[in-house]
């Protein structure tokens, strides 16, 4: 079978990767389709891979594995939705935008979600898989341990903090905390990594490098792949974040601001001050552990690092009974919206 892992947005190739390698060890033929915005920070040079829809076109695939919210309805094969986070809560994640043949389903709050406008809708099939992303979670974490360990004792701190804020306008508490976090610094029990969405506003991104520039322990972070600063630290800081989710199902606390979701069981908090004790005091007296088991349960019940393997396995038992697609019926609108990308290099 031939697979194309779709990545309109550098996040993707964290959540592709680790089906890549299970299409490596099953033999399937695959390549990585990489918009031309984000060709630089591909960290995959030696897989297959190309930046023109054309030649995608031509490589007449099977399956499409695409976590952003749109694919080329004209390609062929099953365009298979794998999502980019687990944030249900936000604007346009239960959306139905046309696009997508198969949704692969994080647990069982999703699964039943989209079953439901699959209903209403008829033209697509869902089947829960989890989420490829957090297999690296579940796996052997030496090194990052050994990692983490070196960089407190390079520091002579105590704790890890992560400062990972989404980039949404509406949503993100990063305009709001930056003097909290200067305030948090004070204490040196605690490094503080700073994570921002590649999408974050640059005034904002220039601010908080300055910040850590002049403070010796907090560390501006480049890097594309937020998965190593979840799993080395103690405690997450950010607002209505995907990341948050993802940080749960380590079954460690977080605090967030002013937070959207419908089913908070973390420390939310409404007035962006007193970072600082409320971090001590969380730091000190986990109260939500308990809340935490009913997020893992919903949002995403495995725990086996074999999600990637669920989704390959997936849609190879879907084609055995299912026609691989030419291409999507979608409506006029979406059609123009997808040529109009094409005609302005969106795409």
């Amino acid at each position: 079978m031939r697979f194309v892992l779709f990545c309109l947005n550098n996040y993707a190739f964290a959540i592709l990767n680790p089906i890549k390698e299970v299409l490596a060890e099953r033999n399937h033929d695959f390549i990585w389709y990489v918009a031309p915005k984000i060709t630089n920070s591909f960290p995959y040079h030696t897989d297959p891979n190309t930046s023109s829809i054309k030649a995608i076109k031509s490589f007449k695939s099977d399956v499409i594995f695409a976590p952003g919210n749109e694919v080329p309805y004209f390609l062929r094969g099953l365009k298979t939705q794998v999502f980019h986070g687990l944030a249900g809560e936000k604007k346009g994640h239960f959306r139905i935008r046309e696009y997508f043949d198969l949704y692969l389903t994080q647990g069982p709050y999703f699964t039943n979600r989209f079953n439901e406008l699959k209903k209403e809708h008829k033209d697509f099939d869902v089947i829960e898989t989890g989420w490829p992303k957090l297999d690296v979670y579940y796996k052997n974490h030496n090194e990052l341990n050994t990692e983490k360990q070196d960089l407190l004792a390079k520091y002579n701190a105590k704790k890890i903090i992560l400062y990972a804020p989404t980039f949404s306008p509406k949503l993100t508490s990063a305009p709001h905390l930056l003097g909290e976090v200067n305030s948090l610094a004070y204490n040196k029990d605690y490094i503080i990594l700073l994570k921002f969405h590649p999408l974050m506003a640059k005034e904002w991104v220039d601010k908080y490098k300055q910040l850590a520039n002049d403070t010796d322990n907090i560390i501006y972070k480049n890097e594309k792949d937020i998965t190593k600063f979840l799993i080395i630290a103690d405690l997450l800081i950010s607002d209505t974040s995907s990341v948050v989710y993802e940080f749960l199902l380590l079954d460690k606390p977080a605090i967030t601001f002013n937070s959207i979701s419908s089913n908070i069981v973390w420390k939310d908090l409404k007035l962006y001050k007193n970072l600082s004790k409320e971090v001590l005091d969380t730091l000190n007296n986990d109260s939500n552990a308990g809340l935490r088991k009913s997020i893992i349960k919903d949002y995403h019940p495995y725990n086996d690092g074999k999600s990637a393997q669920r989704m390959v396995e997936a849609v190879e038992n879907y084609l055995i009974t299912h026609q691989v697609p030419e291409k999507r019926k979608i409506s006029t609108f979406r059609k123009l919206k997808t040529h109009y990308k094409l005609l302005n290099k969106k795409y």
